[in-house]
């Protein structure tokens, strides 16, 4: 098989379009019936529900957890989020994969953990939103948003700051059997990562 994957030059938001596009139709090329995306705010999501509104997929939408950026509260916007329900999208959230407990950790005691590596090391490799929408996959599975099983393929979508700059094919995985979780094709990707801070 050959497979066409397309760069982009920078990353982030301005991507969000023509990765919609790019993944909509791959999802129809393979008869893909999950959408893993992440969407802080809903409107990644929107954008979503938009390129895929004439597909019969299921699109699960993560977001930050609650209290990340203030304690009880999640920053979903309600007003997107009542759209994305009268359109079908599932907006969820829970604590990051590559994070949790061990950030708690990390923050008292000091050091590294191995989820910080598995987390360090994608985002150096192949970029912020590559991690993100493998985060947001075992995220999905961990819900119960989406099969599990070997011959399960769905697409994942991530960003680098805001909107959607990744999109893969993906055989999904639950967090506990991160290295079950296989990334069959590249859809798109920036060519270019964040520097790390």
């Amino acid at each position: 098989m050959e497979k066409t994957i397309t760069y982009f030059d920078d990353v982030g938001k301005a991507n969000t379009e023509k990765v919609m596009k790019l993944s909509a139709k791959r999802a129809a090329e393979l008869g893909i019936k999950y959408i893993v995306l992440a969407s802080t705010s809903g409107e990644t999501a929107l954008a979503a529900a938009e390129a895929f509104k004439d597909q019969d997929v299921k699109i699960i939408a993560i977001t930050h957890q609650y209290g990340l950026k203030e304690p009880g509260k999640w920053e979903v916007d309600e007003d997107k989020l009542a759209k994305l329900n009268e359109l079908g999208v599932v907006m969820t959230t829970q604590s990051h994969m590559f994070s949790g407990v061990e950030r708690a950790i990390q923050k008292r005691i000091g050091g590294a953990s191995r989820a910080d590596v598995i987390s360090d090391t994608l985002r150096a490799v192949f970029g912020k939103g590559f991690k993100v929408a493998l985060e947001c996959v075992m995220m999905a599975a961990d819900s119960g948003h989406i099969p599990v099983s070997l011959d399960t393929e769905i697409i994942a979508i991530g960003g680098t700051r805001q909107g959607a700059d990744v999109s893969v094919v993906v055989r999904p995985a639950h967090s506990f059997d991160f290295f079950g979780m296989q990334i069959r094709e590249i859809i798109a990707m920036p060519r270019a990562k964040e520097e790390p801070k």
